[in-house]
């Protein structure tokens, strides 16, 4: 990601500032929507839903002021396929996550597309290791058992921001 604002900077002010205000928004609402799935296991929508358009916009300005519109549609894509991936795990398995959770992947997707297809694939695969090591200390503490639900929208967003922070574009 770092790589990536560097590279709008050098296209110019605005679509630098575009993509700066998105990721700062991205993590305004990571903060939001992590304490809330701790504390009442929803992703409640008044926070996620308007993430779509508001990211939306600000990554679209950004990619097509910088003659960049490849990032515009890897961020739509991005947002498709992990929402979609997502879908299909509740789908199979509705008690395993919750619908928040998909809503949430799209968003994800979204910003993790437009920084690149590794960032997708990485960003979604660090989701479900946070997660795990999360069960298992949950389990090793004694706090829950194997059938202790676990908020998954925080070890999303740790995942993404992990990998948008760590690696390079």
């Amino acid at each position: 990601m770092v790589t990536r604002l560097l590279d709008l900077l050098e296209a110019g002010i605005v679509p630098f500032l575009c993509a700066l205000a998105a990721f700062v928004y991205l993590l305004f609402i990571s903060v939001q929507l992590s304490v809330i799935d701790i504390r009442s296991h929803t992703l409640p929508n008044r926070i996620v839903l308007p993430a779509y358009p508001f990211a939306g916009v600000l990554l679209a300005v950004s990619a097509i002021l910088a003659g960049s519109c490849g990032h515009l549609w890897r961020a739509m894509l991005g947002a498709c396929v992990v929402g979609a991936l997502y879908w299909v795990l509740w789908a199979i398995y509705p008690a395993g996550m919750g619908f928040g959770d998909v809503k949430l992947a799209g968003v994800l997707g979204l910003y993790l597309g437009f920084v690149g297809w590794t960032h997708v694939l990485l960003g979604v695969a660090g989701g479900f290791v946070v997660g795990g090591l999360w069960g298992v200390a949950v389990i090793a503490t004694r706090r829950g058992t194997v059938r202790t639900h676990i908020p998954f929208g925080p070890s999303m967003l740790v995942g993404a921001w992990a990998v948008l922070l760590l690696l390079p574009a």
